[in-house]
């Protein structure tokens, strides 16, 4: 209750990836960075399972009377200079608990766990050297194995007597429970704990220990800034559990043989684990050498599985970078070079699946503006990295300043240079690095298509994302309504006998690309290569579409119009109603290789007289949010959809009126539109007004200029293909392209 209490209190966003490992596993290992991390797993456990953890603390907790240490006791923690350890712990994964360890024996400040040839190691505070990881868990593991083949030995040998006493001693209530137990394997479960961003900034939890203590040594300083800058500044805090492992499978069969061969002889879990230290023959003695070289085996399996499974965010990746270029003498970076080497490098690993990304290497709208150099975290990295005076920026470069090759105390380097910190963090991850590498290389020279393609990619993942996030139960009440079933994803067809022409399609107001979908493939047949992008918030839920701006759909129009350019420098763009405005918009800025604009049923006057009151109802909305937690007085009006399986049954309030606005501003860039424009709409439009099309006529100041009003009682006419209208396109374009 008190964690509970605690967790939301903090702002750390505890995820955990895991999938059955939580039931599966009897033995959780966790690399460590922080103190309180500590405390965190076997809570996580009692949520997914509800079983109770043990866990492992320093002895030096113990050593008196204490709250502290009373509490320890009471949660099942265990002293880890406890001279029963191992049995105690045997006992409890037996009766179905789970042991929870540490074995890095430490927090590793440094994150530094692989040495220059490749093997796993640590700082060791305590000699001051390097040393290999703990062997505790493989050890714990195997002794639990070893009680287990016993057990299932003195079934075979029906030895009742000596079945009964171990019931009785680890406390089960039948014989079958203590033998379903020994059937179980004893799985092990290597789990990486990933915190981002990693912040040294003055903290509130410094300033209120520095009320009630005075001359705190540098380590307590450094720990409660680093520390608490995780708990109380919006930090992500990532949990992924790896394959379990079974260190039954690391034994040969001579382990097995010796076993068996002395199963008899062990009476007790303390004589399993004596098998070491007190021998009582030379074949316990070999069974004691080989169970430590599996140790070994399994230590070393479980330790490279824990390091797999970092959580590699985009610090780590500019970290990686940065030391890669001081390794090979190169002193700076272009900003450019910086931002596509880093983008690039996000693409390539989205394929890796040996590589865990933090969601927001996955999630477009975390990364996808870094290539412009605007992305907020690769900003947030930077301003870490400039007050530590690790890099500055100087003539559209970046340089790497001398701190970042400097060694630093253990104690000292969080502080100091957490460029060092993130770029160990990843080390053992020898893809991360390879891709950075390969990614440097192909920045200065990267095919234009490949980019496309990415930033292609980036848009159907962009939609996945926004579907997720907005199908969770809070959402339900709109969503349940909704009709639209076709595929809303963007498309993008090549031709098989290519004309050289491009066309980019842009669908309308509460529709998708699939809206445009038929017309994007007849074009493909006559030679052109197609775009059909998607405006933000469509073809998810009307809930996403609240969220947007009329300048967010208008970013969606200029990617892909971005993305076209890589395959063609001629293009014709047409949009349908409100993606007709942005069309006329995208003319506005002159681009050189617009070739003709077609804008159909644009949107400027409606037939329906409750759009008038938009202004009115979303100013409402926005008072009644500022008073009240209610969303608003009407957030919503219901769609007469005229394509249900395309359209949003209802329309947000907010939608309409950023409608509003784009129109308002059309005042503003019509007359600026210069090159070639076909204005379509039909005669008896249902939604907006014929009017409409002749009020764009007269704004726009192009000489070629069309007016085709078409003999239609529907709105989609695009879609429908009233009354020949894509033959009409056809003949506008045919037109343009034979006086080019």
């Amino acid at each position: 209750m008190a964690f509970s209490t605690v967790k939301k209190m903090l702002s750390v966003k505890m995820k955990l990836y895991a999938d059955t490992q939580v039931s599966q596993g009897s033995i959780f290992l966790f690399n460590h960075f922080s103190r309180f991390e500590t405390f965190i797993p076997q809570f996580l456990i009692f949520e997914q399972t509800g079983a109770y953890s043990c866990a492992i603390a320093s002895g030096e907790f113990f050593k008196e009377d204490t709250v502290l240490s009373r509490y320890l006791k009471t949660v099942g923690v265990f002293p880890h200079n406890h001279q029963r350890l191992f049995p105690l712990l045997a006992a409890q994964v037996l009766r179905g608990r789970k042991v929870i360890i540490f074995p890095e024996g430490g927090m590793v400040k440094d994150r530094r766990v692989m040495d220059n040839q490749g093997h796993y190691n640590i700082y060791s505070r305590v000699t001051g050297d390097r040393r290999k990881q703990h062997t505790g868990a493989a050890v714990l593991a195997q002794g639990i194995e070893a009680f287990k083949a016993t057990v299932r030995n003195a079934y075979a040998d029906k030895n009742r007597a000596q079945l009964l006493r171990w019931k009785e001693e680890l406390q089960f209530d039948s014989l079958d429970e203590l033998l379903l137990s020994a059937l179980k394997p004893t799985l092990i479960i290597p789990a990486n704990i990933t915190f981002y961003p990693i912040r040294s900034s003055d903290n509130l939890l410094l300033t209120g220990v520095e009320l009630f203590a005075d001359n705190l040594s540098f380590r307590q300083t450094e720990e409660l800034l680093v520390e608490g800058n995780i708990m109380l500044k919006n930090t992500d805090m990532d949990v992924r559990m790896g394959k379990p492992i079974d260190p039954y499978e690391v034994w040969h069969w001579w382990n097995r043989y010796l076993l068996e061969l002395v199963a008899s002889e062990l009476n007790s879990l303390e004589e399993i684990f004596a098998l070491n230290s007190s021998p009582k023959n030379w074949q316990q003695k070999l069974l004691g050498i080989y169970f430590r070289k599996s140790a070994n085996a399994t230590r070393d399996q479980y330790m490279k599985a824990i390091y797999a499974n970092v959580t590699v965010n985009l610090s780590h990746l500019a970290a990686t970078l940065i030391l890669y270029c001081l390794e090979n003498g190169q002193s700076y970076i272009t900003h450019q070079a910086f931002f596509n080497s880093l983008y690039i490098a996000v693409k390539r690993l989205q394929n890796n699946r040996h590589i865990n990304l933090h969601r927001s290497l996955l999630n477009p709208y975390e990364y996808s503006d870094l290539t412009s150099g605007t992305n907020k975290r690769f900003e947030q990295f930077l301003s870490v990295a400039k007050n530590a005076e690790l890099i500055s920026e100087q003539d559209c470069c970046y340089h790497f300043l001398p701190k970042l090759l400097q060694e630093f105390n253990f104690d000292h380097i969080r502080l100091e240079n957490p460029i060092a910190v993130y770029n160990n963090e990843v080390r053992p991850l020898t893809a991360v690095r390879d891709t950075i590498i390969t990614a440097l290389n192909e920045c200065q020279h990267i095919d234009p298509q490949q980019l496309a393609e990415w930033y292609f990619d980036d848009e159907c993942r962009d939609l996945r994302w926004e579907q997720h996030a907005y199908r969770k139960p809070r959402f339900a009440d709109i969503n349940s309504q909704e009709t639209a079933t076709a595929d809303p994803s963007p498309f993008f067809l090549q031709p098989t006998n290519s004309n050289g022409m491009g066309v980019l399609l842009i669908h309308g107001l509460l529709a998708s690309p699939a809206e445009l979908r038929a017309y994007g493939g007849y074009l493909q047949q006559q030679g052109y290569t197609v775009l059909g992008i998607r405006l933000m918030g469509h073809g998810s839920s009307p809930y996403a579409l609240q969220e947007q701006t009329y300048q967010d759909w208008y970013m969606s129009v200029l990617r892909g119009f971005a993305m076209l350019k890589a395959y063609s420098q001629r293009i014709f763009v047409t949009g349908f109603a409100t993606g007709g405005v942005l069309a006329l918009k995208l003319a506005s800025e002159n681009h050189a290789e617009i070739i003709g604009i077609t804008a159909i049923a644009i949107p400027i006057k409606f037939n329906n007289p409750a759009f008038t009151l938009v202004s009115l109802l979303h100013g409402t909305n926005k008072l009644v949010d500022w008073v009240s937690a209610y969303e608003g007085v009407k957030p919503f009006i219901e769609n007469d959809q005229e394509h249900p399986l395309v359209n949003y049954r209802h329309v947000p309030i907010k939608a309409l009126y950023e409608l509003r606005q784009l129109i308002h501003d059309m005042d503003e860039f019509l007359p600026l539109c210069t090159c070639p424009i076909l204005i379509m709409h039909a005669k008896n439009d249902p939604v907006a007004s014929v009017k409409s099309a002749y009020k764009v006529m007269a704004a726009i100041t192009t000489t070629d200029k069309q007016l085709k009003i078409v003999n239609s009682n529907q709105h989609g006419i695009l879609t429908e293909n009233s009354a020949g209208t894509w033959e009409m396109i056809d003949e506008f374009m045919q037109h343009r392209l034979n006086h080019k």
